[in-house]
């Protein structure tokens, strides 16, 4: 599987200009937004995405995803626009997709054709993600018009939860060189668009190491150090302790096994950072894949 992809620096001047962001708004306010209206203020999710298969079997995480899905319009507001973070789009700087038809990316190997066959038809949204571009103040955010799409951390959860692909998807890339404080910081520039129908969604796993995964192993099976990470974070969230995610490094050990490269981590900060200090979460998926990936979704509001 792949699970990082860094665009070069030739397709990098490939795509369109960089937005300048010297709008003198604040992005809190988003007050310059015309393709994205006031709205009923929409949760933030995290979802543990885990194995491409998921998006195809009939099992447990799918169904959530499923029923998920059928509670916007229903317990939640129906998002007018999705802003999902996936841990599979890693690049130089932060971008944003602005295509009008964003192509469905298979970015992974070895498994059955049907996978393959997966497409996730829904339409990007060039209009809002110009003006979410201009509204951040830091970090820059680009315009990706050509050269990504959807990838399988975004399609395999969205699909589940919105089948007839009539929610418009923008996806945002992490520039996994910089800090996780600043993917928090990111996710904090990004709030107030919940005001505007934009669901967040970010897609990755609380654990995630491929090197450690042991078939046949239940989904209530997990290595110790799983466990013990899956239970720190989960204290820190039930906490409110939001900010503190950033500092996940300071467990040690227990840090480097649960990540040996973090990128299915940030996506968890870009969401956090996108919820106000005492909202209510709710857990769920709270198991594991293969002993070493931790399903443990959240949805906050």
């Amino acid at each position: 599987m792949l699970r990082r992809t860094l665009l070069s620096a030739g397709a990098l001047s490939a795509m369109a200009t960089m937005a300048t962001h010297t709008s003198p708004l604040a992005a809190a306010t988003w007050d310059h937004l015309k393709a994205l209206p006031r709205s009923p203020r929409l949760p933030v999710l995290f979802l543990g995405h885990g194995s491409p298969m998921n998006a195809i079997e009939d099992n447990a995480y799918r169904r959530s995803w499923q029923a998920l899905g059928a509670a916007f319009g229903d317990k939640y507001p129906r998002p007018s626009l999705v802003l999902c973070v996936s841990a599979h789009w890693l690049t130089q700087g932060w971008w944003l997709t602005g295509m009008d038809q964003p192509k469905t990316i298979h970015d992974f190997g070895g498994f059955p054709q049907a996978l393959f066959d997966q497409r996730f038809p829904a339409p990007g949204a060039p209009a809002a993600a110009r003006e979410i571009a201009r509204g951040i103040t830091t970090p820059a955010v680009g315009l990706d018009t050509r050269e990504w799409g959807f990838d399988h951390g975004s399609w395999s959860v969205l699909k589940p939860m919105f089948p007839n692909a009539d929610v418009p998807v923008i996806q945002l890339s992490m520039d996994y060189s910089r800090p996780p404080h600043e993917h928090f910081a990111l996710g904090r520039e990004l709030k107030a668009l919940r005001e505007r129908g934009v669901l967040i969604v970010g897609s990755g796993n609380i654990v995630h190491n491929l090197r450690r995964t042991q078939r046949g192993a239940s989904a209530m099976q997990a290595h110790d150090w799983a466990l013990d990470f899956d239970q720190r974070l989960t204290r820190q969230l039930q906490d409110g302790a939001l900010g503190a995610l950033a500092d996940f490094q300071s467990f040690g050990e227990v840090a480097r096994l649960a990540h040996p490269t973090w990128e299915h981590y940030l996506p968890l900060l870009h969401a956090a950072g996108a919820v106000d200090a005492g909202e209510p979460l709710r857990f769920f998926n709270t198991s594991y894949q293969s002993a070493s990936i931790s399903m443990r979704s959240v949805v906050w509001g």
